[in-house]
């Protein structure tokens, strides 16, 4: 693996993982999962740990950049998400 496509992979896992535990967009799938199992649950715990939810996320992306790191959709698509990432991080450093 490429370092450019381990540094997009990384910023690909930041970003999702932000976005499944913290998203205001994920917060009805967070709460699905805490009404359906318990708010004190494993499951609920799980989606809004970033440490849990990193090591899953990063699992896939890694299976994925293996697969398909030189193609130029997953190129495009972890560039957007970690350009996402950046920006985010850069936005709340800035204000």
């Amino acid at each position: 693996m490429s370092a450019l496509i381990f540094l997009l992979s990384l910023g690909t896992v930041c970003r999702v993982t932000r976005f499944v535990t913290k998203d205001a967009l994920a917060a009805g799938f967070r709460s699905r999962i805490a009404d359906r199992f318990g708010e004190d649950s494993h499951p609920a715990y799980l989606v809004t740990c970033g440490w849990c939810v990193s090591i899953w996320v990063a699992g896939a992306v890694t299976v994925l950049a293996h697969w398909a790191g030189e193609e130029t959709w997953f190129q495009a698509g972890a560039t957007a998400l970690t350009l996402s990432y950046l920006t985010g991080l850069a936005a709340n450093w800035l204000d």
